[in-house]
């Protein structure tokens, strides 16, 4: 069994309920286990700025599915959740997004695929959680911890617990 970690986002429609669907999915789905998760986050939009906040959270899953199978099963989700690909901008607004942050320490790299994620270490909303997780993981081709990588971001987006933000200090 291998340990993966993916990144559910979801910023168009009720943003909840399309992450708990997707994580109701990934729990029903043959060969995928979620271990744990973290809390839920409201982020700010990467790249594209002028749409909606995010809501962000990792999942660790248990699974037998090799990293391309995984992948193919996630997208299979977003599709049933509504998402399509070939008529959305890129990094713009979505029903569900699943992305393959970690697989063991695996590296793979291919054209369908790149894990670990190739910017993850940029993103606050990817980092931010994996804080709570595996803060002393070290990046296997980074070489750095995640919290090593939380601390030298540069551009930092807005990650807030949801719920709470635009709520004063």
């Amino acid at each position: 069994m291998s340990i993966a970690y993916l990144c559910l986002g979801s910023n168009s429609g009720n943003r909840l309920q399309f992450i708990e669907q997707a994580i109701s999915l990934l729990n029903l789905a043959e060969n995928i286990k979620i271990i744990r998760s973290t809390a839920l986050y409201e982020t700010e939009p990467w790249g594209v700025k002028n749409q909606n906040w995010f809501l962000n959270i990792i999942v660790e899953i248990k699974t037998d599915l090799s990293p391309q199978d995984l992948l193919l099963k996630c997208m299979s989700i977003e599709k049933t959740l509504g998402r399509n690909r070939d008529k959305e901008q890129r990094w713009g607004e979505r029903t569900i997004d699943i992305d393959i942050i970690l697989y063991n320490k695996d590296v793979v790299n291919t054209d369908m695929l790149t894990i670990p994620h190739p910017r993850m270490h940029q993103r606050a909303f990817v980092l931010v959680p994996l804080l709570e997780l595996i803060p002393d993981f070290i990046h296997p081709v980074l070489n750095k911890t995640i919290s090593d990588l939380y601390d030298e971001l540069d551009n930092v987006e807005e990650v807030y617990l949801y719920g709470t933000r635009g709520q004063s200090a």
